[in-house]
């Protein structure tokens, strides 16, 4: 009797408390709405920009002052346009700037890699004052260095024709300069997850310490080396102060140049369509890089910050 007279207590408080457990959820989802607004706000903000330029791109008429959100018609006019024009030869400024940005790239990674495995592994005197040192360059801002660089290569023109002003060499050699620093830092960190013991019985095989760079650990921290690649090769694309002090000629000049100067001396009106449809093209290389190696780039950021 005495079971049976205290179920339905039980039974109503259990009641209660998931009537008490469902009121706070119903509340925060409420209170949460302006959050979501906000986000819808920021994503329509952000894609804005990018669906003006898609739709200038597609539009016929190919001029700023026809330009319009949503088109009408759409035809690849522009497009046709920026490939047959002879005056501006798109497809060797997208060439250019491929190469350019590769060949910068693959340095700057070999360099940064290189340089973090010296800081990493080894101890010698000057060690700390170097990272140090590294560290304190980048606060200086690169327009500083802008004037000796063009002079200097002015200079090496005059010795080294292919090293000089106009080339896609010096140009590379110019954004070389730079390789080290931030990216010294973040292979570093990454370099420093890497067992020791590895490289101790790596040694006590006969393994050097080149032997054991290229054979052993640049297979252990390949994350790191896609996501210094990457970051490397989408600042080189986008270059373009350095790029248009070093760069004259219309051949050799690269995409972001080519693109500013044809916008320029009052023809923004005219080439804005081909202007449009050649960044929509120039951003396919950045977006397939980051849609292809994004797993890499998040693995490297996030274990190399570790240490």
């Amino acid at each position: 009797m005495s079971s049976i007279s205290q179920a339905p207590p039980m039974a109503v408080g259990h009641a209660v408390q998931k009537v008490e457990a469902t009121q706070p959820r119903r509340r925060s989802s409420r209170s949460l709405w302006w959050r979501h607004a906000l986000a819808i706000v920021a994503l329509l903000w952000s894609l804005f920009p990018i669906v003006f330029i898609i739709s200038a791109a597609l539009n016929p008429s190919g001029t700023l002052n026809t330009a319009e959100l949503f088109p009408k018609t759409l035809s690849l006019t522009n497009f046709d346009a920026l490939f047959t024009d002879s005056a501006r030869p798109y497809l060797t400024w997208y060439k250019n700037s491929m190469v350019i940005a590769g060949s910068g790239a693959m340095a700057s990674v070999f360099i940064g890699s290189c340089a973090a495995y010296a800081f990493s592994r080894m101890r010698f005197t000057g060690r700390r004052p170097g990272l140090l040192a590294l560290l304190l360059l980048q606060m200086f801002p690169a327009l500083l260095a802008f004037v000796a660089l063009y002079t200097t290569f002015v200079a090496v023109g005059d010795v080294l024709p292919a090293f000089g002003i106009n080339t896609s060499a010096g140009l590379i050699l110019a954004y070389l300069g730079g390789a080290m620093g931030a990216n010294v830092w973040l292979l570093k960190g990454y370099f420093d997850t890497v067992p020791r013991e590895l490289d101790e019985a790596a040694k006590v095989d006969g393994a050097s310490h080149a032997r054991i760079f290229f054979t052993m650990t640049l297979r252990l921290v390949m994350p790191i080396l896609v996501t210094v690649f990457m970051l490397s090769f989408v600042g080189l694309f986008g270059e373009f102060m350095l790029a248009s002090i070093f760069l004259r000629d219309v051949d050799s000049q690269t995409l972001g140049v080519g693109l500013w100067a044809m916008i320029q001396k009052g023809n923004m009106n005219q080439y804005f369509g081909q202007f449009c449809a050649g960044a929509v093209l120039a951003s396919l290389p950045v977006v397939l890089l980051y849609l292809g190696f994004q797993k890499q780039l998040v693995g490297g950021l996030t274990q190399g910050s570790v240490k």
